[in-house]
């Protein structure tokens, strides 16, 4: 992959890159490293003379780091850190490495992400991250194209490690006895459509997915000190917090204690003064364990979600 797209993103390549080229990269099937990237190639490629611009100061290394990542994400809609770093990591594989949700998510699993002070740029804040990524290839004995690979294979540990398992033969008490693996597919997928379809969808109108500079889908799977948040969005008018917990395999005391130790961390890290923050948890039913939770979890409310399928004519030609 290396070999293949290196030589795309050079500072003249990147002047005449066309649209074709650029989401060829975005391809899962192509880069081999980084899934979901395709989905804005539409947009960053709806205005191709922007895209070329702000790939040029991106890779202009004669500035800062903190200056033409900023510039790079904020000239072109749908750029994103996750993308703007791959490209960085591609043309200049021995400097640079990718700041994603993944690589977040692995960092502060490790005790390895910096705290930042308010009001950082995107690229002030990614330059201390590549540090520390830069860092860690040294003492570790990797390059950052493999470390990049590791950080997932360190957050399906931690996951692992954090479950904890019923006793052999004994079901947990909200356990389905049939369709538990179609309805976990269900609700990756559910996720996924909240997400892609936030403004016209349940929450849309009320909340906005919680951005940050370089990254307008923050919300989306946010990495904290305790876990992966599904989604986290703040109200349009007051500006509160909502945590958004999908209920999947897990059994009802986990999900509750997943909410509210998520709203526990966003109270602490991202709420300021007159900030509330509260939970939802989303699920295709409740079991009685699961509403009496509720009755003691103030602050977290449940949604229930319904799937329909039918079927109709096929129409007569």
């Amino acid at each position: 992959m290396l070999d293949r797209f290196g030589p795309t993103f050079t500072p003249d390549r990147v002047a005449t890159i066309d649209a074709e080229e650029f989401q060829a990269f975005l391809a899962f099937k192509n880069n081999r490293h980084w899934t979901g990237l395709e989905r804005q190639g539409p947009k960053i490629c709806s205005d191709m003379p922007a895209l070329r611009e702000a790939l040029g100061r991106l890779l202009d290394e004669s500035r800062p780091i903190g200056l033409r990542a900023t510039e790079a994400v904020d000239m072109v809609t749908g750029m994103g850190r996750a993308i703007a770093t791959a490209v960085l990591q591609v043309a200049y594989p021995g400097e640079y490495g990718v700041l994603n949700s993944t690589s977040e998510g692995g960092m502060r699993a490790v005790g390895l992400w910096p705290e930042f002070a308010r009001g950082l740029s995107f690229g002030e804040k990614y330059d201390r991250v590549n540090q520390v990524l830069v860092k860690t290839t040294a003492e570790v004995g990797v390059d950052l194209w493999t470390l990049d690979a590791l950080w997932y294979i360190v957050l399906q540990l931690e996951t692992t490690e954090a479950a904890t398992p019923a006793p052999v033969g004994a079901p947990s008490a909200d356990a389905e006895p049939n369709g538990g693996g179609v309805r976990f597919g269900l609700e990756r997928h559910l996720h996924d459509f909240l997400r892609d379809n936030w403004d016209s969808g349940p929450f849309g109108a009320e909340w906005a997915l919680h951005a940050e500079p370089g990254d307008d889908e923050a919300g989306y799977e946010y990495p904290c000190d305790v876990g992966r948040i599904d989604l986290l969005a703040r109200h349009r008018r007051t500006r509160d917090w909502l945590v958004i917990e999908l209920k999947r395999a897990q059994s009802s005391d986990q999900t509750i204690g997943q909410v509210l130790r998520y709203v526990g961390w966003v109270e602490e890290h991202l709420a300021e003064d007159g900030e509330g923050v509260r939970g939802l948890i989303v699920a295709h039913d409740a079991d009685l364990g699961l509403l009496y939770a509720l009755r003691g979890a103030h602050g977290v409310d449940l949604k229930l979600y319904e799937v329909e399928f039918n079927l109709r004519d096929a129409p007569s030609i």
